[in-house]
């Protein structure tokens, strides 16, 4: 659930609506492309994470060169930064949208709550948290779905079938950045072997294998399905009106005539807790990657750890006081994510295809080659949008 989050943050809610709003129903085999890559790379990166009780900074630090790692660290933490800076910009626009207050002071807001989450609780303690989180979000979007008349023949024939409307491939693309995010891949990592389980005993770690899919394909299959809805209620609601929303206050204030002031409100809410808890775990994966460098787990009481969530907080809510258009602020978060993607996919099938790293568990052939792919695809689409925003 942690994990799951992570893309279901603002910035997808803003690629989403886009899409749902100016394609309806057409690009849902997005979503459902996007969560099977997503599968299979957050199920590698947990492997490392079972296998060895690394996570993904740490054995970067340990196992590949010295000049590699500072790359990919140093490239993953600005885009752990980029990605606080998204989700704390999202928590402040709910915040405006619910009370008024301006962006700037609920960035501060929003970032100081998810600074005491990170700081004064534990592992399961958050994880309880995000849950409560998820089902709000979820539940939200089921009583938004409630009130509108979806086309589910269009629906289900959308998410199977892959089309390119006129214009679209931006937003294509924008929605696989979106869901595939390089932190996510390094928190995975470290809170699959949080529980210090006996990596001695091979039946412990197959075990934990077996069992960690169940959990990775449950977690992303309510990602999909929440990032699904908000294509939904687009397509339903915005894309029959022909109705284009490019900002997520937009959406809300569009709400409110077409189904009533209440959906508009708990449109908001929703978007609230995505903020505030995609904050959280972009903290959390901040924290990892900093205590990575120096060789260490994540350990919110360990000062690398500490060091590593306040550089990823405090750094993004700067960068917030100098943006004036937020919504625009949301995608140049996301191009950032475009380009430090590729480094993370393939530093993290190089080091799950080792034997050195992984033992007997390293990738098979065709698990290599199905990754590595992955990674080509990822690579190309990025490159694209990042071409086509210039």
């Amino acid at each position: 659930m942690l994990v799951t989050v992570g893309f279901i943050d603002p910035g997808n809610w803003a690629s989403n609506l886009a899409a749902g709003a100016e394609f309806g129903y057409a690009l849902l085999w997005m979503v459902t492309l996007s969560t099977i890559m997503l599968i299979l790379l957050q199920h590698n990166v947990a492997h490392l994470g079972i296998a060895t009780g690394l996570c993904l900074s740490e054995a970067a630090s340990i196992h590949l060169k010295p000049y590699a790692s500072k790359i990919l660290l140093s490239s993953a933490m600005l885009a752990s930064i980029s990605t606080s800076l998204a989700e704390i910009l999202g928590g402040a626009i709910a915040l405006h949208m619910l009370f008024g207050i301006p962006v700037r002071a609920g960035a501060v807001l929003v970032a100081i709550f998810s600074g005491i989450m990170l700081y004064s609780n534990s592992y399961r303690v958050i994880e309880k948290w995000i849950i409560a989180f998820v089902s709000v979000i979820g539940l939200s979007f089921v009583y938004e779905l409630s009130l509108v008349n979806i086309d589910w023949n269009s629906a289900i024939t959308g998410w199977v079938t892959p089309s390119f409307p006129k214009g679209s491939m931006i937003i294509i693309m924008s929605v696989l950045g979106a869901v595939v995010m390089p932190h996510n891949l390094f928190l995975h990592s470290e809170i699959i072997q949080s529980r210090q389980w006996n990596l001695k005993d091979e039946k412990v770690i197959k075990k934990q294998l077996r069992y960690e899919f169940l959990d990775t394909l449950f977690s992303m299959v309510i990602g999909w399905a929440i990032n699904s809805a908000m294509i939904l209620l687009a397509a339903a609601i915005f894309f029959k009106t022909k109705t284009a929303v490019s900002e997520l206050e937009q959406a809300q204030q569009l709400l409110a005539p077409l189904l009533g002031n209440h959906s508009a409100i708990v449109f908001a809410v929703a978007l609230l807790f995505a903020g505030v808890a995609s904050t959280i775990t972009s903290g959390m994966a901040a924290g990892s990657i900093f205590a990575g460098m120096y060789k260490e787990p994540y350990d919110i009481k360990d000062n690398h750890s500490r060091l590593g969530v306040a550089l990823s907080l405090v750094i993004a809510l700067a960068i917030i006081f100098l943006i004036t258009n937020p919504f625009q602020g949301l995608i140049i978060s996301q191009m950032m994510l475009s380009i430090q993607l590729p480094f993370t996919i393939f530093f993290q099938v190089y080091l799950t295809s080792s034997e050195k790293v992984m033992g007997k568990y390293k990738n098979s052939l065709s698990s290599k080659i199905t990754l590595y792919a992955l990674g080509v695809i990822v690579t190309a689409l990025n490159v694209a949008l990042f071409v086509s925003l210039f």
